[in-house]
Parts: structure tokens; C-alpha cells; sequence
């Protein structure tokens, strides 16, 4: 029997594993010699492949199939910045993201995509509502069985679409069986144990596709860069629409308001001896001194154990409460309906209980991370059909769910990320013939409230009223 070795590359548990190489090859510099083999994450296949191929190594890593019979049955003709979006993701090798604004159709062109590539393809979706959106395009796009790998439900097909859990959960299994990675919503990849996920994969072809891609140079939630991990993890955004480039043709043209409003003596009290409880813990602390940017980060591991931060703390939750459910916000919203009557609205609060006011308060439909799949799909289903002239919502319609055209929405409350104000923007800009899409920014004046809107800094449009 021969003796001879015969050098070998397999994937194994998310990494790339060199069989019967000697120790003195000198690899790519990916590859660490660990347990008596060469091996390195599985994202680095892409840029080790000619490697292999020029030493002669034998490539058992992928288990993707070709998909010579797949076809696109949609007859739309995509817009030109979508073929443009395309050929650049295309031309840079198919590696990179994709960032279009909300309503610019940024699932049609990655289902161009999946078509032109024409290879096993795993979709990653952050909820369940997409997932179940992404299975339907996908199927009546492509007519043919896709699969679907979350909870108990694990069926891969050549084309899958799964959540950001469940491929971070079975990375191991699938990272070997799909040449094309598709990240929807790709701004939450960059999340603790998530971007493993792109890691552990061996897929060369890679799509990220969001309309709020991570600013670059801002640390994000585990103190990295999430810009330049997605850079590395998936590519560089290779086209980039932002919401004024595509108004007026592809999306409704907009108008925003910010509307200023007035806390009630009892409110003003109350706010101002919370915030100065709050800011002169902060103050005298020095947290701001001592922790430059993660200051606020510490005043909250202080509140845990130290009781001069905790009564801080509680101070911090009043005073925002109180702006977030302000009296006077409840009176415009009351305005802004008699005005809108004949018009589809979305309101938007920061939280649930102030939802479940408005929708006692008016009789009106309320979706939160509380609503059971089978109400929300009711919910707007009715809204869609014209049974609700409104729907009253926390943050779950902020991305993702496909939400039916409205084109008045109405923000009483949110954190100061200008990604969320983006998301919440693009939920009434679909086009519907001439239709001008508004949306109101209500404020209470002379509060945090002020300042977290100032931070947004989203690039839209403004018109500033209530300052009388």
C-alpha cells in the first residue's frame, strides 16, 4: 500500500483545516499550525483559493452546488440605479454591500443577484416577519422549494433563507454548503457572536444590503469599528443611494416636521427637578471627565451597586419618560389626526405603555414586541385593506416588516440614532402616483428631547415649527 500523502483542504466547525501538509509549508498568513495542522476562519477561503490551486492542494471545502436551471420569473424592469447597484457588486467580484434607502427595492436586486450568480445561496434575515417575507419572494421569484433553517424548522435547499440566530447557532453545519452569503438589514451583523457568522462561513460571494450602514470610525456595541468589520467580514459598500438621491421618481417626494410642544406645569416641575437629580450625579461624578465617550456606559454600572447613581438612574428614566409621553404630545397627535383623517398613519412612540394610551385613546389598532405573529398579520392586513386609519407602534415596524403604504407618519418619541429615524422615514415613502409623504417630529421644548433630535442628523429636510 502507497504511502503517499495527498495535501488536502476541508472545512471543519468554521475554519479551514490543511490535511497532510507539512508544518514547513509556509501558508497564507491566515493560517495558524494548531493541533499538528495548518488552519484558519473559514472567511478567509476567498483570498486562500488560488493558494490551493497554484500548490496543487486539493479543494474539498465546498459542498454549494451550481444552479444552472435557476431563473428569475419577475417580469419588472429594474430601475438604472438597481443595474447599477448590480454591476458594481458584480465588478467587485461579488463581494461587498449594497445601501439603498428604504423603499428603493433592495430585496429585487438581490434577487437579480441569487439570478446572475446562479449558485447555493443562504439568505440571513434578523427576524422572523422577514424571514417569512424573504421565503414567499423568494419562492415566487425563483419558483422552485426554498428552504428555511430557524427553530424547529430546519430544511437547507440550495437557496435558504435563515435568521441572524440560527446562523450564528449552526454555523458550523452550514458554512460549507452555500457559495453566496446575502446579510439583509447587514448593520446588525457587526453585533457580539452575529459576525461569526461571516466568519465561520466559507462563501466567496458575499451581499450586505441596508439602508443604514454603520458610520465609519464609531465604535460600536463590543467597541469596535462596525464599519470596518463589515468591510473585512463582507466587503465595502460598493453603491450607495441616500433618500434625496431617489425622491420624486423612485420614492414619494417628503416634507418633514419638527413640532415643538410645551410640558404642563405639573410635567415642567417634575422634569426639572429629575434632570437636575441626574445631571448633578453626572457632574459631580466627573463621569464625563473620567470616561470621555463611555461615560454614560459607567454611570450605568455605577447605578448597580452605588445608590447616589441608582436614584441617578431613576432620575435619568423620569425625566425621559415624561418627555417620551408628554400631555402635549397627546393633544398634537389628536390635531394631526383630524387633519389626516382621509390618510394611512403610522405613529411611533418610545414605549409600549404610551402606545397602548393612544390606541385606547383613539380606538386604534397597537403592534409591539408583545403582538402574537397571527394579530400583527391581521393588524395590517386590516390597515392594508382600509379598515384602520392608523396604526400605533414602539420600534418593532422600524425595519424589515413589510409594512402597507402610508404616507403620513407621526414620531412622539425614539432614541437619538439617526438609523432610526431613517427607518421610521422610509416606512411612507413608497411611491403612490404623485403622493407627498410627511412626516412629524414632535418635540418637547426646552428638554433632552431637543437634543436627542439635534443628534439624529439624519440629512433630510426639515421644516421646524411650534416655536412661537
Amino acid at each position: 500500500m502507497s504511502n503517499e500523502l495527498f495535501p488536502r483542504a476541508r472545512f471543519l466547525g468554521g475554519t479551514l483545516v490543511l490535511e497532510d501538509v507539512d508544518e514547513r509549508v509556509a501558508p497564507p498568513a491566515a493560517f495558524r499550525w494548531h493541533e499538528a495542522r495548518w488552519r484558519c476562519p473559514a472567511v478567509h477561503y476567498r483570498a486562500v483559493r488560488p493558494w490551493l490551486q497554484a500548490q496543487g492542494i486539493r479543494d474539498n471545502v465546498p459542498r454549494w452546488q451550481r444552479l444552472t436551471s435557476l431563473h428569475l420569473h419577475d417580469g419588472r424592469e429594474p430601475h438604472d440605479y438597481q443595474v447599477e447597484a448590480l454591476a458594481a457588486w458584480t465588478a467587485a467580484d461579488r463581494w461587498g454591500s449594497i445601501v439603498l434607502p428604504t423603499g428603493a427595492g433592495k430585496t429585487f436586486v438581490a434577487l437579480q443577484a441569487i439570478a446572475e450568480a446562479a449558485a447555493s445561496t443562504l439568505v440571513v434575515v434578523p427576524t422572523i416577519d422577514l424571514l417569512h417575507q424573504w421565503y414567499a419572494r423568494l419562492e415566487a421569484g425563483f419558483q422552485t422549494s426554498i428552504g428555511v433553517w430557524y427553530g424547529l424548522e430546519k430544511n437547507a435547499q440550495p437557496i435558504t433563507v435563515t435568521t441572524y440566530p440560527s446562523a450564528w447557532s449552526h454555523a458550523e453545519a452550514l458554512g460549507d454548503q452555500f457559495k453566496l452569503l446575502v446579510f439583509d438589514e447587514i448593520h446588525h451583523l457587526p453585533a457580539p457572536s452575529w459576525h461569526e457568522i461571516a466568519l465561520m462561513c466559507a462563501a466567496p460571494w458575499r451581499l450586505g444590503l441596508t439602508a443604514t450602514y454603520p458610520q465609519a470610525g464609531v465604535d460600536g456595541e463590543a467597541g469596535a469599528d462596525p464599519a470596518a468589520l463589515l468591510d473585512e467580514l463582507v466587503g465595502p459598500v460598493v453603491y450607495r443611494k441616500h433618500v434625496n438621491d431617489l425622491t420624486g421618481e423612485q420614492l414619494a417626494e417628503y416634507r418633514t416636521e419638527r413640532i415643538r410642544v410645551d410640558l404642563t406645569a405639573e410635567e415642567r416641575t417634575t422634569y426639572d427637578n429629575a434632570y437636575a437629580m441626574y445631571t448633578g450625579y453626572v457632574r459631580e461624578a466627573g463621569l464625563r471627565e473620567r470616561y470621555g465617550a463611555g461615560w454614560w456606559d459607567a454611570f450605568t454600572r455605577r447605578s448597580a451597586h452605588e445608590a447616589e447613581a441608582r436614584r441617578a438612574k431613576v432620575a435619568e428614566l423620569k425625566l425621559k419618560e415624561i418627555v417620551h409621553q408628554a400631555r402635549g404630545k397627546l393633544a398634537l397627535l389628536d390635531q394631526l389626526l383630524r387633519e389626516h383623517r382621509d390618510q394611512p398613519m403610522l405613529i411611533f412612540t418610545a414605549h409600549n405603555r404610551f402606545a397602548y394610551e393612544i390606541a385606547r385613546r383613539h380606538l386604534l389598532p397597537a403592534i409591539t414586541h408583545q403582538t402574537k405573529a397571527a394579530e400583527r398579520k391581521a393588524i395590517l392586513d386590516g390597515f392594508r385593506a382600509g379598515l384602520y386609519r392608523a396604526i400605533v407602534t414602539s420600534r418593532v415596524l422600524n425595519e424589515g416588516v413589510d409594512v402597507p403604504e402610508a404616507k403620513v407618519a407621526v414620531v412622539l418619541g425614539g432614541s437619538a440614532s439617526a438609523r432610526e429615524y431613517v427607518q421610521r422615514l422610509g416606512r411612507v415613502l413608497r411611491k403612490q402616483g404623485n403622493a407627498q409623504a410627511v412626516l412629524y417630529e414632535v418635540i418637547a421644548r426646552n428638554t433632552v428631547d431637543e437634543r436627542m433630535a439635534r443628534q439624529r442628523r439624519p440629512g433630510v429636510r426639515y421644516h421646524i415649527s411650534g416655536d412661537g
